[in-house]
């Protein structure tokens, strides 16, 4: 009996090793990052995230009445 294709992938998956997502090391870290870049990338990141959350909930009642 022949098991589909996607079982097959997913049992051979299952038994190979999977590769690791991160590289977790103990080492120190080669680059130290300043709290200023640190800043930089955390005020990014929520603009990017709830900028547009934002916008939408804003304009919601907009979205309503529009026809």
């Amino acid at each position: 009996m022949s098991l589909p294709a996607a079982s097959r992938l997913l049992r051979s998956a299952l038994r190979t090793q999977m590769l690791p997502v991160a590289n977790l090391s103990s080492k120190p870290a080669k680059h130290n990052v300043s709290a200023g870049e640190q800043v930089i990338a955390m005020t990014v990141m929520f603009a990017t995230i709830l900028g547009p959350s934002g916008w939408i909930l804003a304009h919601l009642e907009d979205y309503k009445n529009k026809k």
